[in-house]
């Protein structure tokens, strides 16, 4: 009897140990909460990050909200997608970013950038596969999501990119309308339209930036959007195609502005969207 209680004291102390402790945390679902990844000039930025079960490494998503570029933060607008990402196995990070007209562009950007350095920086602490991080963005987050995906450097590339209903052009949108939306005119203090206005909006549209070697991309936009053209997306999709990039384009019949009103509509774009990641992060980033 004396051996078989030696064996059972062991595994007490054992099960009990910070090391046990620690590797169970490790297979614990985490989420952690307010973490500033940045603090520019007093403005201190900050993220949620969500980490799964297991030891990982894990393919990863960005997650950036949108607001028309004046509003909103990371648990505004995108929430809608926690749940399906965390069910599926992906580590994510929803971020804010500095907004406008406090902060003009393209300080919005640069936050996004810096959210994709903190969030490399820090991946063995959050069991992230550095190999495997898709950028995903709706509305005015789509579109920024969208800009850094085409300008990315080593530093913040990423292995997909997925804007929700984004205009990627802002140039086209204001031909389209002949006129300027309050959230360009906050988020690039253009007063009226003139040569130097169009010369901005060019150079803050993620059209500009289109070239060869682009990581995938996932167009999701409903075909009803009166906020943002739905063509906006397909005339985006062409010139990604016309340089041999990757980008796929999920329609959402029936689906206006937003994905809060998707479910409405019986769409499985969430299911389709853990699909066409799986699929684009299955291999590592080379």
């Amino acid at each position: 009897m004396r051996p078989r209680f030696i064996v059972l004291c062991s595994v007490v102390v054992l099960a009990a140990s910070p090391i046990v402790q620690h590797a169970a945390e490790l297979r614990a679902p985490r989420l952690h909460t307010d973490i500033e990844f940045a603090n520019v000039q007093g403005v201190s930025l900050t993220l949620d990050a969500f980490v799964p079960e297991g030891p990982g490494p894990f393919p990863t998503c960005v997650l950036v909200h949108g607001g028309g570029f004046t509003k909103g933060d990371k648990q505004t607008y995108v929430k809608p997608l926690f749940e399906p990402l965390s069910k599926a196995g992906f580590a994510w990070f929803t971020i804010n970013y500095r907004l406008a007209p406090q902060h003009r562009w393209p300080a919005c950007a640069e936050d996004v950038e810096t959210a994709i350095r903190w969030v490399k920086t820090h991946a063995s602490e959050y069991q992230v596969d550095v190999t495997r991080i898709a950028l995903i963005g709706e509305s005015a987050g789509g579109h920024l999501v969208s800009y850094v995906g085409a300008r990315s450097q080593n530093d913040t590339r990423v292995a997909a990119v997925v804007p929700f209903y984004a205009p990627h052009d802002l140039e086209f949108r204001v031909r389209r309308s002949n006129e300027l939306s309050p959230s360009v005119k906050a988020l690039l203090g253009l007063p009226e339209l003139n040569d130097e206005a169009w010369q901005r909006l060019r150079q803050a549209s993620a059209s500009s930036y289109v070239h060869p070697g682009m990581p995938p991309y996932l167009l999701i936009h409903g075909d009803q959007d009166e906020t943002v053209p739905y063509e906006l997306s397909r005339v985006f999709q062409q010139q990604m195609r016309a340089v041999d990039n990757k980008c796929d384009l999920l329609t959402v019949p029936g689906g206006g502005h937003g994905m809060g009103g998707w479910d409405k509509l019986n769409s499985d774009y969430r299911a389709k969207l853990v699909e066409w990641l799986k699929a684009a992060l299955a291999e590592p980033m080379q």
